[in-house]
């Protein structure tokens, strides 16, 4: 058989596996804040989806090789809120990932650094995220920036040119908007910061994963109070937050990863 065809095979056994895994929904069962271990970690299918499939990683993924998974991002990447650093988001990536994929070597890479902005994290590109050579890049940007009053302007050509060495880097880039938090949504200007991710990513054709809609779900349709989710610093999540953020977003990206894809090729036969 050709590699493609090989590669194809791949590709539709995984998808037959992770049908019986379920994408978006689980049951938390740590918790750090009282009744959080009865709310249910879900969030609607439509908000979870990855608008583009992540070639990089997928092919990878088929072929059986390793994948590198590196979270790049401020607080709420590095763990702060968490009850230990086991409990971040990127950690518990890789935990979901790892029972998602049995067998199939994933390593989730934590680069995320308290109080950092987009310059500060193009800054340090070449030796937290180039270095590591990564297939995929989670890269959470924008909420310091909003609290602070920064120039918005300034903002975009940062995540304009992070997004530009990643693509010509040939990653797979994953872009994650901002938390669902009192001290957030008390900022005027949270929905432009928003607006301005999803823009800046349809101008490089890169995913976003929609945190603060997601959180938005758990707050005003499944009615979850924020102190569930949230510490009370008003701002950063706690476990059962990064928990369900990581659950959610492995199961984005294990779309992603093995959705078919369709093109000219399967119309010719």
């Amino acid at each position: 058989m050709t590699r493609k065809l090989h590669i194809a095979i791949g590709a539709a056994l995984l998808v037959a596996v992770l049908t019986a895994v379920p994408a978006v929904t689980f049951v938390a069962k740590a918790s750090v804040t009282p009744g959080a271990s009865d709310a249910k970690c879900k969030t609607s299918t439509d908000l979870a989806r990855l608008d583009y499939v992540l070639p990089r990683t997928m092919r990878r993924i088929a072929a059986g090789l390793p994948v590198t998974v590196v979270a790049l991002g401020s607080s709420s990447t590095a763990g702060a809120g968490a009850s230990t650093p086991q409990h971040s988001y990127p950690s518990q990536l890789a935990v979901n990932l790892a029972q998602m994929f049995p067998g199939h070597p994933i390593n989730v890479i934590n680069r995320g650094i308290n109080g950092q902005e987009a310059a500060d994290m193009v800054a340090r590109l070449d030796n937290d995220v180039l270095a590591e050579k990564p297939d995929l890049v989670v890269w959470q940007v924008g909420t310091n920036a909003l609290l602070r009053d920064h120039d918005f302007q300034q903002i975009r050509a940062s995540v304009d040119a992070g997004l530009t060495r990643m693509k010509a880097a040939g990653l797979d880039v994953v872009m994650m908007d901002l938390q669902l938090a009192p001290s957030v949504v008390a900022k005027p200007g949270h929905k432009d910061m928003i607006g301005l991710i999803a823009s800046l990513a349809r101008q490089h054709n890169v995913n976003v994963f929609r945190r603060f809609a997601v959180m938005q779900n758990w707050r005003e349709e499944q009615k979850i109070p924020y102190e569930t989710f949230v510490t009370q610093d008003a701002l950063h999540m706690n476990d059962w937050g990064y928990g369900c953020v990581a659950r959610i977003l492995a199961g984005s990206l294990v779309d992603a990863a093995t959705r078919p894809v369709v093109t000219a090729d399967n119309f010719a036969r």
